[in-house]
């Protein structure tokens, strides 16, 4: 498995670094692909700025492969199985050397012509900018999860963007010196870049319908990106002091578990009520237990935090790189 340095390593060989980079990671879109880089690459020549295209492919097991390998410029990245898209971006964020980012998905709905939108909004002092999926082209359930999920984010970490979940940003390079991605975290970039300092805003974006392939989003997909929710509203509350969270809440059940038990003991000892037949020696008991095994875990993740920030392994493994330059 590489190191966190290997892949930039491999792409500061380039001689001249370009403007722009873009992202795209894909896994069995192979009746897309070649439609997208043609797409990718008329909306970026018109821009007149230096760029890179950069494809992640994440294990497919279609044809897919067979489908990019003619295309140029393209530096296509091969995983050796399916990872997942936050995997495939945190690969590609490493390995991009643009000054500005733009990712996008595989399956043709968001529209590379809005790129300019996006690069226009950059060079106006941001940071981040995210796609919104306005007018969004999706079955009714998907719609249904991402205005859960938008309750959800604005309740836990209010990042003040309405489409998270839309691929289509972009990015200045610094963003990324120091952000790992894992788990569905792609979702929340914007909130987590935010937490960093960043400034954050949005545009209104195009979105297709899918006219090839089949979502990769589910069920199982939905349950991760809310367990990743409650993820990043910790991250940005107690990042770098997780003890007050469970040291806290586990000192006031055991000050409370104390409390309870000093009170039966009078009630017993001086008034003679009895307990035998009682459950609140029991509850007391059990809050005083569960306010040591608290203080135990925030202190064992204050240990586990120190352990992240030293530590930079990646959790994917790539086959190759391979770059083909124009023809």
């Amino acid at each position: 498995m590489p190191d966190i340095n290997q892949i930039s390593n491999s792409a500061s060989a380039n001689q001249l670094k370009p403007e722009l980079s873009v992202i795209c990671p894909f896994f069995n879109e192979a009746g897309n692909l070649k439609q997208l880089h043609k797409k990718i690459k008329q909306s970026l020549d018109q821009l007149n700025q230096s760029y890179e295209i950069i494809f992640i492919n994440d294990g497919s097991t279609d044809d897919s492969l067979e489908k990019v390998k003619d295309l140029a410029p393209l530096t296509l990245i091969n995983f050796r199985r399916n990872f997942g898209q936050t995997a495939a971006l945190d690969c590609g964020f490493k390995y991009a050397q643009g000054k500005i980012i733009l990712t996008l998905d595989s399956d043709l709905q968001n529209d590379p012509a809005d790129f300019s939108k996006l690069i226009a909004k950059i060079n106006q002092g941001y940071d981040v900018v995210s796609g919104w999926r306005k007018n969004r082209q999706d079955s009714f359930s998907k719609k249904f999860a991402s205005k859960v999920a938008e309750f959800l984010r604005k309740f836990l970490i209010n990042d003040h963007i309405h489409d998270s979940g839309c691929t289509l940003k972009a990015y200045r390079k610094e963003c990324f010196e120091h952000i790992d991605l894992y788990g569905e975290m792609h979702r929340f970039i914007p909130a987590i870049l935010k937490i960093q300092g960043f400034r954050i805003t949005e545009v209104i974006v195009k979105h297709h319908p899918r006219t090839w392939g089949k979502t990769k989003y589910g069920a199982t997909r939905a349950l991760k990106g809310f367990l990743d929710i409650i993820s990043v509203w910790f991250w940005k509350k107690y990042s770098s002091r997780p003890l007050h969270l469970f040291g806290g809440i586990g000192l006031a059940s055991f000050l409370a578990g104390a409390g309870l038990l000093l009170t039966l003991l009078i009630l017993r000892m001086f008034w003679g009520v009895p307990l035998s037949d009682k459950i609140w020696p029991l509850l007391s008991l059990l809050l005083i237990l569960a306010g040591i095994q608290l203080l135990i875990s925030g202190l064992l993740a204050d240990i586990a935090i120190k352990g992240y920030y030293n530590s930079k392994r990646l959790y994917y493994s790539i086959k190759n790189i391979k770059i083909s330059k124009s023809k």
